[in-house]
């Protein structure tokens, strides 16, 4: 029997070797089929979910109260000329930021235009977020303004009215990660123009409500509150109305143009730093985060088709072909002024040129330089303000 053994044996052990190093292929393709879904869940849910805290994007180095200034770390945004704000400190403190005083390679100091009376508390030194808002609340305007609702299909959601004496409205739709705080800097333009200025919140920017899902839909979905916002607008006596649109609210507002029950009260639109074109947005911020071709298409695939929803987290698709306003530039059929810096740093301004070439007919183009993503006010309010004065009076 031994000897029986002893001669087998030898056959038995190269198939014993070949099914562990099956079982092991096997293994590793598994693990390797997970981490891919994984990745591909990561950088698709990444791409619709809102930011629930603010990133830390810059340190303030030193804060003198006496002298009045502020010392930041130095990065593209921290080192533009012009007038910001910083949220800091442990209860996110909103700072004014004047010009820039001194600067070298790694830092950057700026007069700190909040008052000293206001700040009691805060810290001289600690992580903070440069912000193109300036203003924070309403009343920092010095303008007649009220709190309203507008009643959406996912509920009511709160708007700032900024009334003037006519049937002429702008409705202000603010960008991703942020809320109607970033549309305060156009009220003094709009107002001065004799527009009533409605800012308004939509689903899942943490003012409005949630929708089912609680995430972006993009442009998709969101669409349907400005629309809301526009019907609210028509109640209370307006008959023409520009939409406004920073960065995401551009994708919002170009969708509303063409999909809303009152689009026929829309006169024009306003982009500034809009998106235009996801598709663009995305390979390129794909480009600045080294995401492999193949996740970032698998991801998009994910949102947009509803086998990736088990992925995304998504109650409906995202229609990213209806959200290309390049491909679709015969549709429109509003006149526009497009504000976009070259030097934008997260949509890039190619479709915004495109979109401007396509169609010359409707878009006045007002390109910038170096100003950074929504922070062309910031950057040059001269000429931002004189561009919106200006394409108002030929409305």
């Amino acid at each position: 029997m031994k000897r029986h053994s002893h001669a087998v044996e030898p056959a038995r052990r190269p198939q014993r070797q070949m099914l562990r190093a099956s079982l092991a292929l096997g293994g590793f393709l598994v693990t390797a089929a997970t981490a891919s879904v994984f990745l591909v869940s990561t950088v698709a849910r990444r791409v619709v979910t809102p930011a629930r805290k603010r990133a830390r994007e810059t340190d303030v180095l030193a804060l003198d109260r006496a002298e009045g200034t502020i010392t930041l770390g130095r990065n593209p945004d921290t080192a533009l000329p012009g007038r910001y704000g910083l949220w800091f400190g442990a209860d996110d403190r909103y700072l004014q930021l004047g010009p820039i005083l001194r600067s070298d390679a790694s830092t950057v100091t700026r007069t700190l235009l909040t008052p000293a009376s206001e700040l009691e508390g805060v810290a001289e030194s600690g992580p903070a977020t440069f912000s193109g808002w300036f203003y924070s609340h309403p009343e920092q305007l010095n303008l007649d303004w009220r709190d309203e609702t507008i009643q959406t299909p996912v509920g009511p959601a709160p708007a700032w009215l900024f009334p003037v004496d006519t049937d002429r409205w702008v409705i202000a739709v603010h960008g991703r990660g942020t809320t109607r705080s970033e549309c305060l800097r156009a009220v003094p333009v709009l107002h001065d123009a004799g527009y009533t200025t409605l800012l308004v919140s939509y689903r899942n920017d943490g003012d409005a409500p949630q929708s089912g899902d609680g995430l972006y839909g993009l442009g998709d979905t969101e669409w349907e509150d400005v629309d809301a916002a526009i019907a609210f607008a028509a109640q209370h006596g307006a008959t023409s109305v520009v939409l406004m649109g920073w960065s995401m609210g551009g994708a919002i507002s170009l969708q509303a143009s063409l999909r809303a029950d009152r689009a026929d009260l829309i006169s024009g639109i306003i982009l500034e730093s809009a998106v235009v074109d996801w598709g663009s947005v995305l390979e390129y911020q794909a480009d600045a985060g080294r995401i492999p071709v193949f996740v970032r298409r698998a991801a998009i695939a994910a949102i947009s088709n509803h086998w990736g929803r088990s992925l995304t987290g998504l109650d409906t698709v995202v229609n990213f072909p209806a959200l290309d306003m390049v491909r679709r530039s015969g549709e429109l059929n509003k006149p526009m002024l497009v504000l976009h810096s070259d030097d934008d740093g997260f949509v890039p301004a190619d479709a915004a040129h495109e979109l401007a070439t396509l169609r010359s007919d409707l878009v006045t183009f007002v390109p910038f330089e170096t100003a950074r993503h929504t922070k062309l006010w910031n950057f040059d309010e001269a000429r931002w303000t004189s561009a919106i004065r200006d394409w108002l009076a030929g409305d």
